[in-house]
């Protein structure tokens, strides 16, 4: 299924749509700030090992991450001081995954990980999506080095090529090319571990 949705206002009934599937255990194809991302409820264990079976990831070595709508929740998922929320709250929402060490509540299969990604991307349509889930959403980069880059930017190519493996695919307009910049606050000071899309402001 393809569905539009328009950043600048999502449509109430599109995003009940999307989140349906979410809750069922489905996997949504969704814009971001960046690139275009593969996801699925993050508690949901069946559908975490669905994409990770679908997309060739070992949850015990790859490193994860989830989107947030906003900071109001993050401790529930990771461990922030007061420095590493400071950053935050200036660079989020923006292109930027944060590595934190986990907390208990993520499901067994992060158990293994000491650490997840946090994202809280500039983009209504998934932040709105996450909110209305009320849960945050498992977070894979839409990427494929092998293709022509409209099958990972083009809402209707990347339906055309992934439309039998997700549930559904959101069309937010065309993607970028760019991820996001992965910065690792597990130890004393910040470190930028992959400069993407995002330039961080400290």
């Amino acid at each position: 299924m393809l569905i539009k949705i328009y950043p600048e206002n999502p449509n109430p009934k599109e995003i009940e749509k999307a989140v349906a599937i979410l809750r069922d255990g489905g996997i949504v194809i969704y814009p971001t700030d960046t690139v275009y991302g593969m996801g699925c409820d993050a508690l949901n264990v069946r559908a975490v090992e669905r994409i990770c079976a679908l997309k060739g990831i070992n949850p015990e070595k790859s490193n994860l991450s989830i989107i947030c709508p906003d900071l109001s929740n993050i401790s529930e998922y990771a461990k922030v001081d007061t420095p590493t929320f400071k950053l935050m709250r200036k660079n989020l929402p923006g292109p930027f995954t944060f590595v934190l060490n986990t907390t208990s509540s993520l499901p067994k299969i992060f158990k293994k990980k000491k650490t997840v990604g946090i994202r809280v991307p500039d983009n209504n349509v998934i932040r709105t999506l996450v909110e209305q889930l009320g849960n945050p959403i498992l977070n894979t980069s839409l990427t494929d080095p092998d293709d022509e880059i409209e099958y990972t930017t083009d809402p209707e190519l990347i339906h055309e090529k992934w439309g039998n493996t997700a549930d559904v695919v959101i069309d937010g307009g065309y993607g970028g090319i760019e991820p996001s910049t992965v910065v690792d606050c597990t130890s004393d000071e910040p470190e930028i571990l992959k400069q993407g899309k995002g330039m961080l402001n400290s």
